[in-house]
C-alpha cells in the first residue's frame, strides 16, 4: 500500500521538477561564468576598444617589496577583473594556492557565490602557465 495520497505524491513531483530546474539553472550560469572567467582572464587589459580596463592588467611590475606583499597584490588585482566584469558572482575570493608539483605555474583559487542565488557556493580553479595563459576550471 502506498504512504501518501495521491495528491501529496503529485504536489512532491512538482518540488523536485522546480528543484531539479533549480540545480540545472545553476549549472548552466556556473558553465557559463566559466567560459567567461576564461575569456576574461586571458585578455590583456588596453586590447578591447570598447572598455579599457576589461582584462588582467600587465603583472610583470606588480608593486610590493616583498613576495607576500606581491602575492596579496595579485590576488587584490585579479579579485577586482572579476567582480567588475562577471556580475554574477558575489562574495569573490582570490587566494593563491602552493602547488610543489607545478612549481612553474601559478595557481590560484576563486570561491564565491552566485549572486542570484546566494546560497550556492561556486568555487574555480585558475592555472597561469609559463606562457601566460590562464586555464579555469570547476
Amino acid at each position: 500500500m502506498l504512504r501518501k495520497r495521491l495528491l501529496e505524491r503529485i504536489s512532491r513531483l512538482d518540488e523536485e521538477k522546480e528543484l531539479e530546474h533549480e540545480q540545472t539553472v545553476s549549472v548552466d550560469e556556473t558553465h557559463s561564468i566559466l567560459l567567461h572567467l576564461g575569456r576574461l582572464l586571458n585578455t590583456r587589459q588596453g586590447s578591447v576598444s570598447i572598455a579599457s580596463d576589461y582584462g588582467v592588467p600587465d603583472m610583470t611590475n606588480v608593486p610590493g617589496d616583498s613576495i607576500e606583499e606581491i602575492r596579496q597584490n595579485v590576488e587584490q588585482i585579479l579579485q577586482q577583473v572579476v567582480r567588475k566584469y562577471e556580475p554574477r558572482l558575489a562574495k569573490v575570493r582570490m587566494k593563491m594556492v602552493q602547488d610543489d608539483k607545478h612549481s612553474f605555474s601559478l595557481r590560484f583559487r576563486l570561491d564565491a557565490v552566485l549572486a542570484e542565488q546566494d546560497d550556492v557556493a561556486v568555487t574555480f580553479e585558475t592555472v597561469v602557465s609559463t606562457d601566460g595563459h590562464v586555464g579555469v576550471s570547476s
